[in-house]
Parts: structure tokens; C-alpha cells; sequence
């Protein structure tokens, strides 16, 4: 996979199906589907990958989802823009 980094240890991938995953340095934690919108995960890692994303989220109110549909978002099988 194609990592785009936006920032240190903050990356994104993009598919061309529209899904977007954002990781804090290895650990994908945050994204968007068509399907579901924002999402950010519920499980908690540290102080600075809960920066990490609301940078990226910005002002987005995000939906909290288990951690294994950011996992499975992140193996979408559409390919990497």
C-alpha cells in the first residue's frame, strides 16, 4: 500500500472507491467510507495519537466505531489513488 504522509508519524490512504484511512504513526485509527461516513476509532492508544486525530479531523464530527471497522476499512480492496 501507498502511505501519503500528511505530517510526522500522520498518514493517509486513499482508495478510489472514496475510502480514506488516517494512521497515527503504524495504527490505522480514523477514516471515511461512503458507507459510513467519518469515523474514528473507540479505543483509546495515547494522548498524541488522539491529537493526531483531531488534526485530522479538524471540525468533522466523526462517528466512534470499534476498532476492527477502522482495521477493515484499512484493507479495502479498492485500489490506491
Amino acid at each position: 500500500m501507498k502511505l501519503t504522509p500528511i505530517a510526522a508519524n500522520r498518514n493517509v490512504i486513499s482508495y478510489n472507491d472514496g475510502t480514506e484511512v488516517f494512521f497515527s504513526y503504524s495504527t490505522p485509527v480514523a477514516g471515511y467510507s461512503t458507507e459510513l461516513g467519518y469515523v474514528k476509532t473507540e479505543q483509546w492508544y495515547s494522548s498524541t495519537t488522539t491529537r493526531h486525530i483531531n488534526k485530522y479531523l479538524g471540525n468533522i464530527e466523526a462517528t466512534k466505531v470499534p476498532q476492527q471497522t477502522i482495521n477493515e476499512l484499512s484493507q479495502s480492496t479498492g485500489s490506491v489513488t
